[in-house]
């Protein structure tokens, strides 16, 4: 079919000479400006990297030339063709550009990723990017509401202490630690497990990030399986301008905030160096919620060409928090501040290695190849129980109960290359990038410990483990893109991912036989995608896609938690697909900036819990529960009613709509097996809502945004009346304001501050079934924040 698509376009383009080109920087963003001379003719590429002229057939010298760049000279053959389509990359001098600062009144509207960025094709999907600098919320504490203000749908669970984690989902998915996606920093895998703990415990601190790039799910066969897509965390380079250079930002704010960050970096020859060092201190918005978090990252580069680069990095993420415990709801309203436990701890200390070759071998070519790993430790002791369950000192003993103390250890080994090759089909001009990506997991999880009568945090153990597995996975995944840019309009790209791996179970169950874990789990897969992106015009395009998903049965899905409960050793790992079809651009002299999609994600073999009986004997049954399917709109737009070189004053809003169902399957109540079919999906809000006016004039900015999230179920089986414990119920809508603002003096001072929750709202987000432990967990009241920037 797509040979019979190309002849047609082939012998239809044979009556007209019009030349179409692109100018791409060898990372594959476009390049503006860039100088043309051809057959006495002089001219430049549009702020797309674009250039159109007209051509007798015939043999020409093309000469590119751009300030920065090494030039090009290259002839080329034009055929009686129409349109020809002409594609060009220059490479970076060897002498790096200064780093680029934000200017006053400068454009904040949300901006799509470059259609070819590095080594990946990402036509056609709905990707967005945040641009650090240009944000006024509250960086110190990742106030997930304000860092992702502008993209429509990301719901976060705010539970997680004073800016420790970050907690987000689009689409309907699970947000616990972003574990439906594939969360990168830097390009480098920082899930702790793929396919047995998929969760990210490496924290990075939004000090140290100049961007977020957020591609959803249609993009995930170029670098994983996961439902999500991409979520990559794109720190601050070195500043190549200087031998030497230094920033610091400096937090206060309620609740006990203290918040230092630092940063060195430059660049000595060939060679480039960024480092950075954070600490965050808070006692929470809850009694008993201390936190304390660090963060150390280094980064060495060498150049060997201008074409060839290497570059080691090693970071470290820490932190140590101490857990309130759950609420009813009761307790809730009387009130969100109060605390039920006071002994509870969780503290993940995860290193992230990497090393990363970047070779652009000719102006077509580019190679990529990166050897990672996540190393590390999440450990916890708690009291466990429901809100209700006292945490008291036994009067006949004068102590404490005993704790549990859980450790897992993670070791996980990734390496990926990858290749982009840009060539000719004709006149097509095509982009084919593919590659190989290893992954060797060693998740040790040893639980259930007995741990001390203390109250601190201490892992010493007075018993066994009840639990004590090892988790090993080995995988190997081949994929493939191809970007056909059919016309200049018009690209098609599909794809394919295949892998092939297993994961082998081994350890012991102090509660149960050996026979209840299944030795082996088999991963074995093809993944196929279609997407397609056409120009309606300048600065408007319509995208559309198709992506399966996959993700396989993870370490709870299948491992008993007590001797009641049964794991399904016949379980399936989940697939699905997500599918969108959107509309993107700029209108009204720029002033306007619009991204409306709708999309469909279908989750089939959904895991869970269901009852079955042996005899008189009743267990929980680890197993596939059913398929959900989730409909929806992610709509954005923002209006500049004055945008001008010094000034800037915008309304914008970021909108979803998402009706998650289940279409089959059926869930324990405790007793028996309920259908579910036809229940909202759990946690999946209706309506997710931001909208928020921005002003800019020289370097002030601020930014009043106000935040609304529909109400939502906590469980398949859609309770409405909370428990008394908490667990179940309805999870009410809830609508908060925000206010912040920044001052920017030249590129050496920051100030920024604000308020959040400016009507001190009490409200929450989730009732979890495991971690943090079921029940209601209050969100942050009324907060202030206060910071203060120094750049040398």
């Amino acid at each position: 079919m797509l040979f019979v698509i190309l002849t047609v376009f082939g012998l239809h383009a044979q009556a007209q000479t019009l030349i179409q080109g692109t100018v791409l920087q060898s990372n594959g963003q476009p390049l503006t400006g860039a100088t043309l001379r051809v057959a006495n003719r002089t001219l430049q590429s549009d702020p797309q990297g674009k250039f159109q002229l007209t051509l007798e057939p015939g043999r020409y010298t093309f000469r590119l030339s751009h300030v920065g760049f090494q030039s090009q000279q290259q002839a080329i053959v034009i055929q009686t063709v129409s349109p020809q389509t002409l594609l060009f990359t220059l490479a970076e001098s060897v002498e790096n550009l200064d780093e680029i600062s934000i200017r006053e009144g400068a454009d904040r509207s949300l901006k799509p990723l470059p259609s070819v960025q590095g080594t990946y094709l990402l036509s056609g999907r709905k990707s967005e990017t945040i641009q650090m600098s240009q944000m006024d919320g509250n960086v110190a504490e990742k106030t997930v509401r304000q860092i992702f203000a502008k993209i429509p749908g990301a719901f976060a669970y705010d539970m997680d202490g004073s800016g420790n984690q970050v907690n987000v989902a689009t689409r309907g998915l699970d947000p616990h630690r972003g574990w439906e996606y594939n969360i990168r920093t830097n390009g480098v895998l920082t899930n702790s497990d793929l396919y047995g703990y998929p969760a990210s415990h490496f924290s990075v601190p939004m000090e140290a990030v100049e961007r977020i790039e957020l591609v959803r799910g249609n993009a995930s066969l170029q670098y994983g399986a996961q439902f999500g897509g991409l979520l990559n965390y794109v720190l601050k380079g070195p500043d190549s301008s200087r031998r030497f250079s230094y920033e610091t930002m400096n937090t206060a704010g309620a609740f006990g905030l203290q918040s230092t960050f630092h940063r060195v970096s430059g660049k000595l020859g060939k060679f480039t160096y960024n480092a950075y060092f954070h600490r965050r201190t808070s006692d929470g918005y809850r009694k008993n919620s201390r936190s304390v978090a660090e963060g150390e990252f280094v980064s060495l580069g060498y150049a060997f060409r201008s074409n060839l680069t290497l570059k080691a990095e090693l970071g470290r993420s820490y932190y140590q928090y101490q857990i309130p415990g759950p609420l009813t709801d009761a307790q809730f309203a009387q009130n969100p501040r109060q605390s039920t436990r006071s002994r509870n701890y969780f503290s993940p200390d995860i290193y992230l290695p990497s090393l990363r070759l970047d070779w652009q071998i000719s102006p077509r070519t580019t190679f990529q190849a990166t050897a990672s790993a996540v190393l590390g430790w999440r450990n916890s002791v708690t009291f466990e129980g429901f809100a209700n369950q006292l945490d008291t000192i036994n009067r006949a003993t004068g102590q404490y109960k005993n704790r549990q103390v859980d450790r897992d250890k993670f070791k996980s080994y990734t390496l990926e290359a990858r290749l982009l090759h840009r060539y000719q089909i004709g006149s097509v001009s095509s982009i084919l990038t593919g590659g190989i990506q290893l992954i060797n997991n060693d998740l040790h999880r040893r639980q259930l410990g007995k741990g001390t009568t203390g109250t601190d945090y201490d892992l010493t153990l007075v018993g066994d483990y009840g639990r004590d597995i090892h988790y090993k996975t080995k995988n190997v995944a081949f994929f493939a893109e191809n970007l056909f840019q059919l016309t200049p309009r018009l690209s098609l790209t599909p794809g394919v991912r295949v892998e092939w791996g297993e994961t082998r179970l081994s350890g012991r169950l102090a509660y149960s036989e050996a026979a209840a874990l299944p030795p082996r789990l088999d991963h074995r897969f093809p993944l196929l995608s279609l997407n397609g992106q056409y120009n309606l015009g300048k600065d408007l395009d319509l995208y559309a896609g198709w992506s399966q998903a996959y993700r396989p049965a993870i370490f709870k899905d299948i491992i008993p938690n007590s001797i009641l409960e049964r794991a399904n050793p016949n379980t399936k790992d989940a697939h699905g697909f997500n599918s969108e079809l959107g509309i993107r651009g700029t209108r009204l002299q720029s002033r306007l900036t619009f991204d409306v999609t709708l999309f469909q994600l279908m989750y089939r073999n959904r895991l869970g819990s269901q009852v079955i009986t042996e005899g008189s004997q009743s267990f929980v049954y680890k197993t596939n529960i059913g398929d959900s399917r989730t409909r929806g709109v992610e709509a954005y737009a923002e209006f500049a009613f004055v945008q001008r070189s010094r000034s800037r004053v915008s309304v914008f809003t970021a909108t979803s709509y998402m009706d998650g169902q289940y279409i089959a399957g059926q869930v324990s109540d405790g007793v028996e097996n309920r259908s579910i079919r036809g229940n909202a999906v759990e946690s999946v809000p209706k309506w997710i809502s931001r909208n928020g006016l921005q002003a800019s004039y020289h370097g002030l900015s601020t930014t009043l945004q106000f935040s609304y999230v529909d109400k939502s179920f906590a469980d398949p089986l859609n309770t409405v009346t909370p428990t008394a414990n908490g667990a179940r119920g309805v999870v009410p809508a809830y609508g908060l304001w925000d206010w912040y603002a920044s001052y920017r003096l030249g590129r050496g001072f920051t100030l920024r501050g604000g308020v959040s929750n400016l009507t001190n709202r009490s409200y929450f987000t989730k009732r979890p079934t495991m971690y943090p432990g079921p029940g209601v967990w209050s969100s942050d009241g009324r907060s202030w924040q206060l910071s203060v920037g120094l750049k040398i």
